[in-house]
């Protein structure tokens, strides 16, 4: 399965960034990506939101430089959310 077969996010692991600054959800996103990694879910959303684009410019960055990830993009229904798919192997 890869990102462009979800279509429903309702079921997957979430971390809402709203109200964090940049430093705080570059953490936020490293620790939630280890905690599903331990708990093998292959997919996880993180809502961003629109705003500004400062979040998602951190989301975006933070994703791309994390060796874990294997691939992210914008959730298609959603501007405001960002769809990766993680490594359960390293």
């Amino acid at each position: 399965m890869n990102l462009n077969d979800i279509i429903f996010i309702n079921n997957l692991p979430t971390l809402d960034l709203h109200g964090f600054d940049r430093q705080t959800a570059k953490v936020a996103i490293d620790d939630f990506i280890n905690d599903n990694i331990k708990m093998k879910n292959s997919f996880i959303v993180i809502i961003h939101g629109i705003g500004s684009g400062i979040l998602k410019e951190t989301t975006q960055k933070t994703l791309a430089i994390n060796k874990k990830v294997i691939e992210y993009k914008i959730y298609p229904f959603n501007v405001g959310c960002t769809i990766a798919k993680i490594d359960l192997t390293k």
